[in-house]
């Protein structure tokens, strides 16, 4: 993929470490921060298969795994020095957490181990690093089934993705207001439903997809370049007095 980094822009500079990095969203926001002048560390269970130019530093990780956490951030201090905004994008959904016919329970405790611990084990790590050069932004992926309830039809009920969420939402909070004398801004960014390989099990059946559609105001699902939109307002200065936000981007959804 062609070099898309550029000497100035918002994000100029800064060191971001971004996790699910390898598709969706979490790939959308590499290219855009790239874009943007961030210096990147884009992190998946399997090395991104990109480039983005010399700035822009793949590797592999477990967001699950607190040794592997503490690798990620080591890898962005040895080759950048500092840490200043986390994205922590990675997640699944129970429809593709683990192999069809899967045990119910161990499909609970994947979604909640890949969303949830995977949004706290990053920001345990990067937090320290962050205080010690003066601030950060951290920006989390929940989704508007955090807020809302599951789409009637879909099964919802025992499903652990909008718990997992929730959770998220609350962390934010959390964080955000025990960070925010360090001046660490900690938000998050709830999607609506949007075009990824996280939704492509729903997407791909024709009704079904229509039916999503339908259910933004907007008559379309989003893009993932739109989140990340979202998510570089979030780390840029230009959001300098936001923390503990939810940043809802879903085409109308929550509005009715």
């Amino acid at each position: 993929m062609a070099n898309t980094e550029t000497v100035n822009g918002r994000l100029a500079g800064k060191v971001t470490l971004i996790t699910g990095a390898g598709s969706g969203i979490g790939r959308a926001c590499s290219a855009r921060f790239i874009h943007e002048g961030a210096r990147v560390i884009a992190v998946d269970l399997e090395k991104p298969d990109l480039n983005f130019g010399p700035s822009f530093i793949p590797i592999s990780g477990d967001v699950t795994n607190s040794n592997s956490c503490e690798s990620m951030l080591q890898a962005a201090l040895d080759k950048f020095g500092q840490v200043d905004i986390l994205v922590n994008s990675a997640g699944v959904s129970a429809r593709n957490a683990l192999p069809e016919n899967s045990n119910a329970e161990d499909i609970w405790d994947r979604v909640i181990e890949v969303n949830l611990k995977g949004t706290y084990l990053p920001s345990w790590y990067v937090v320290p690093e962050m205080k010690k050069t003066g601030g950060g932004s951290i920006i989390n992926l929940a989704s508007i089934m955090g807020l809302v309830g599951y789409p009637v039809g879909l099964g919802g009920g025992f499903n652990a993705y909008p718990p997992s969420k929730g959770g998220v939402v609350q962390f934010t909070k959390t964080l955000a207001t025990d960070l925010a004398r360090e001046n660490i801004r900690v938000n998050c960014i709830c999607p609506g439903f949007v075009e990824t390989n996280l939704t492509k099990n729903l997407t791909s059946d024709a009704d079904t997809n229509e039916m999503l559609k339908r259910l933004h105001p907007m008559g379309r699902l989003g893009k993932a370049e739109e989140i990340a939109s979202a998510a570089l307002f979030l780390a840029s200065d230009d959001a300098s007095f936001i923390t503990g936000s939810s940043l809802v981007v879903d085409g109308g959804y929550t509005a009715q």
